[in-house]
């Protein structure tokens, strides 16, 4: 969002009996990144990957391995030269190894709707006679509790089983902003913003607040009547605390900062594209729980 619009919440458990669930959790990760070219609509699936890993400091026996899997079927379209829809729906696969033994959870994730406002587009000549487009788009989306969050409110264990969940049970709030410039059609750099309001659910269960910013830059390389076009970036994104009852949930939230390498393959109506994102720094749970790898392909269709 995946992110495009991306949410990491990184969870240390307080049990008495020590659970090892300290997780990072995709619930609510929108990336969007690169969108595909389209001039009026497109539909297509995705497929995201993310990996984390957790050692207790004090007991490196209490451990978990967690890996978060979403198919998604996502689409936009372009309404008029001002406005665009997209909207995203996932299916997620979660997957723990720990200590404790192994925990698979699958289901509905959580549909996303958003809506962008293009304030600008413009193009203009440069100073060594280059062609520069740019254009700048602001927006809004929600995300309904569609996906399933089935917890027992009084388990010692609550915090870890929620980070299992296919879903947030909480309708939450986007907004986003998005600013893109090429270069005679072929350099280009993609930088955008968001930041996602979390509501608590009905078991007053609060995920924490997140902002998420990247920038990517692209090198569009024509191949006949196809587009190749690599690209790299950096993203960033911090997270709040969780709360429960209102009361701040210790050692939750964090930051991530990572690079990212990828590749889009424009077929014409048929896009092709996959990138890797790999942490530079990053801070959650005292050191205790660490992002390994995030991946995503896709297959989008333009009509």
């Amino acid at each position: 969002m995946k992110k495009i619009f991306i949410t990491i919440i990184i969870i240390l458990s307080f049990t008495a009996a020590q659970a090892c669930e300290i997780c990072g959790c995709g619930l609510g990760n929108y990336y969007i990144g690169l969108l595909p070219q389209f001039h009026s609509k497109f539909i297509g699936i995705r497929y995201q990957y993310r990996s984390f890993k957790t050692v207790m400091a004090d007991d490196p026996t209490q451990f978990s391995n967690d890996h978060y899997r979403t198919a998604e079927l996502w689409a936009g379209w372009n309404l008029g030269k001002k406005w665009q829809l997209l909207a995203i729906l996932p299916y997620n696969f979660v997957h723990q190894v720990s200590d404790d033994g192994v925990t698979n959870n699958n289901g509905l994730g959580d549909i996303a709707v958003m809506a962008n406002y293009k304030v600008f587009d413009k193009n203009s000549t440069g100073t060594h006679g280059s062609a520069v487009s740019q254009q700048l788009w602001i927006g809004g989306g929600i995300k309904l509790p569609t996906g399933k969050f089935d917890i027992d409110a009084t388990d010692p264990a609550l915090v870890a089983i929620a980070n299992t969940q296919t879903g947030t049970a909480s309708t939450d709030f986007m907004l986003n902003a998005m600013y893109n410039v090429h270069f005679n059609n072929k350099w280009g750099i993609t930088t955008g913003a968001s930041y996602k309001i979390n509501a608590a659910n009905r078991d007053q269960y609060l995920f924490g607040n997140r902002f998420s910013a990247n920038s990517f830059v692209s090198y569009a390389i024509k191949a006949g009547k196809h587009t190749i076009i690599p690209n790299a970036g950096i993203l960033y994104e911090t997270t709040a605390a969780n709360k429960l009852d209102k009361v701040t949930i210790a050692q939750t939230g964090g930051h991530l900062l990572s690079t990212s390498a990828g590749l889009e393959i424009n077929l014409k109506p048929v896009t092709i594209g996959a990138n890797v994102q790999l942490p530079v720094a990053q801070n959650f749970s005292a050191g205790q729980t660490a992002l390994k790898v995030r991946g995503m392909m896709h297959v989008s269709f333009s009509f």
